[in-house]
């Protein structure tokens, strides 16, 4: 992965929050700098933590995908967790929401800077 598609995914990750926040999940970021540092934090979460969570693949393939999801959720909670100013008022149901939103919310952004020409088509 160059450093233009980390910086993508950043962008894309912060922006994502910022919706999120704005919708009534029970999820709060206080700013845009909160935002882009949850997104790096969930970049490192997920780079380092993710892997061990979900069994390197071998046990995610066997529930379908359902460790991939607890991983997130996980993520999302622990990213609430380490950032003053990234909140959830339900402590159970928003991470789960939140995981929910954000894998919905980023593929439909990265689906529209495909689309727009912005970064190349996903083989």
């Amino acid at each position: 992965m160059d450093i233009i598609s980390i910086v993508v995914s950043l962008v894309v990750t912060a922006i994502s929050l910022l919706i999120i926040s704005k919708l009534p999940l029970g999820i709060e970021i206080d700013s845009i700098g909160k935002s882009v540092l949850a997104a790096v934090i969930f970049g490192i979460l997920n780079a380092f933590l993710k892997p061990i969570l979900t069994g390197f693949g071998l046990f995610n393939v066997l529930t379908f995908g359902l460790t991939s999801f607890i991983a997130n959720v996980i993520i999302f909670g622990l990213a609430a967790l380490l950032i003053q100013g990234f909140r959830l008022q339900n402590k159970i149901v928003s991470p789960i929401i939140g995981a929910l939103a954000l894998s919905i919310i980023n593929s439909l952004v990265f689906k529209l800077l495909e689309t727009l020409g912005v970064i190349p088509t996903a083989v």
